[in-house]
């Protein structure tokens, strides 16, 4: 476990620790009393300067004051959102399930959870904690680091009004992301595992789900309320939905990266993205293989009445097979070339909109304001229009 302590030059962690969940409709923002004009109108950036929607929008060649250009300012600042929201929901599984300390602050640890969770892997509330760690250093890092380049940078705090989890062990803080009504698209799995297709190559190839369920309806991946834990099966069924969880998030950060730094034009903001990338592809490997040992179950969610059933994965053939945890060879580039062991995918265009509607599709963002939301796509959209030298 990584036990380093933040430099005096690192934003601290308490000034970007995340809180959490609440229900309402799925994918459509709810309606709040932050407006989109009040908003973007009281500096959201902490830094430079407001993010507001001429900065966010056909931003100019010039280089900012810094020497960052508006293009390479605008790729970072996606990332910091993302992780900075990646690590609001790290935080309420370290609370539940993870180790607790002064490291990763905030909760106390829920015996029941941690156990199930302990099922797959005993070392889980270790992984838990340092995948944690990992991510606060990622947005404190790319925060600091726009900062010093004299580029505005994110802060999400207005947006952390979220109710989580009130079970035993959840510090009770209001967050950004919602971890109560997750759809999983488990399909990674297999495009992982396949060797035919690549879906820069083949967009409209469907690859199956690993958890056909996770697919369909909405899903708790923590206890709600401790009544939640009265039912040992369901607690299981919570934290193997976590188990699936991490690697669908950690695989999207996996392809992200990569695909954003083609669009990167400063050498020094390549190396940023370049950096990071891969300790998000040594997450989803690492959780890849623990969501393979969540043991095969059916439950039903005593409040929502939906039922969700984990497979055995131990012998159903090459595509679903728990054990194969190297990305296996696939076309790239052209199907012409020789197939190659890669990341998938990595196509660059529309990236940072596709990631906006995975999340969103996820089911993290119910409950957000449609100021959440305007700001999300302004962001998404400022990343995508960067283009190397712009």
């Amino acid at each position: 476990m990584k036990t380093s302590n933040p430099t005096a030059n690192d934003f601290s962690k308490s000034q970007y620790l995340p809180q959490e969940e609440n229900e309402a409709e799925r994918v459509k923002p709810s309606k709040s009393s932050i407006s989109r004009r009040s908003f973007l109108g009281k500096s959201l950036a902490v830094g430079a300067g407001t993010i507001g929607a001429g900065l966010l929008a056909n931003a100019p060649t010039a280089r900012a004051s810094g020497g960052l250009t508006p293009g390479d300012a605008a790729l970072l600042r996606f990332a910091a959102v993302a992780e900075i929201l990646e690590t609001d929901f790290w935080v309420q599984y370290n609370e539940l399930g993870g180790v607790q300390d002064s490291e990763v602050p905030g909760g106390s640890g829920n015996p029941d959870y941690t156990e199930a969770l302990e099922v797959l892997d005993e070392d889980m509330p270790i992984y838990i904690h340092d995948n944690t760690d990992d991510e606060f250093t990622h947005q404190n890092f790319l925060n600091a680091y726009l900062a010093s380049k004299g580029a505005a940078t994110v802060n999400l705090r207005p947006f952390r009004t979220l109710p989580g989890s009130s079970a035993t062990g959840s510090s009770g803080k209001l967050r950004l992301t919602n971890l109560t009504q997750l759809t999983l698209d488990t399909s990674w799995w297999t495009r992982y595992r396949g060797t035919g297709h690549n879906p820069d190559l083949d967009p409209d190839f469907t690859f199956p789900q690993a958890v056909p369920t996770l697919a369909v309806g909405q899903h708790t991946a923590i206890p709600r309320t401790d009544a939640d834990l009265s039912d040992p099966n369901f607690v299981q069924a919570m934290a193997n939905t976590a188990a699936f969880h991490f690697p669908t998030i950690e695989q999207g950060g996996n392809s992200l990266y990569p695909s954003m730094a083609q669009r990167a034009t400063d050498p020094e903001v390549l190396r940023i993205l370049i950096s990071i990338g891969p300790t998000e592809t040594m997450h989803f490997q690492t959780w890849s293989e623990q969501a393979g040992n969540a043991p095969p179950l059916t439950a039903v969610d005593p409040v929502t009445g939906v039922s969700v059933t984990f497979p055995d994965l131990e012998d159903v053939g090459e595509n679903l097979q728990k054990s194969l945890i190297m990305p296996e060879p696939c076309p790239f580039l052209s199907r012409n070339l020789p197939k190659c062991s890669i990341i998938r995918p990595t196509e660059t265009r529309g990236v940072a909109m596709g990631t906006l509607r995975f999340l969103t599709d996820m089911g993290l963002f119910i409950g957000q304001s449609p100021a959440f939301f305007t700001l999300m796509n302004q962001l998404a959209r400022a990343a995508d229009a960067a283009r190397r030298g712009s």
